[in-house]
């Protein structure tokens, strides 16, 4: 099983667009968590987690499956809003689509929770 690494990555202009973007997805829909994922040509997907009584998907692997629906072959990068701690299905989705991925966790107000390498 690969690793899951803490890691000292400092947000650029582009990571902070896509935990904005987790941020606000989030916040439209009053769900427990949002997302938002960049592929390998610069394009972004946001989703929020899906709570239904016969469907349940985290927002993570709701982004990264509307990433694969479009055409993505590769991730660069993730964001997931939350409260929660990471889930490790989550990361494992992240890292099938992009295995050198990191991923920002953020609470809902957009501060820095972690920053992990999915390789």
């Amino acid at each position: 099983m690969s690793d899951v690494t803490p890691d000292a990555v400092t947000p650029d202009a582009e990571d902070l667009k896509i935990i904005t973007l987790a941020r606000s997805t989030r916040a439209r829909v009053a769900a427990s968590e949002g997302a938002a994922v960049r592929d390998e040509t610069g394009r972004t997907y946001t989703a929020a987690a899906v709570a239904l009584p016969s469907l349940r998907l985290s927002a993570l692997r709701l982004a990264v499956a509307m990433a694969v629906s479009s055409g993505a072959q590769k991730l660069e990068a993730a964001a997931l809003v939350s409260d929660a701690e990471l889930d490790p299905g989550d990361l494992a989705v992240v890292r099938d689509l992009g295995p050198d991925a990191t991923v920002f966790h953020a609470a809902p107000d957009g501060t820095l929770r972690a920053t992990l390498t999915v390789s």
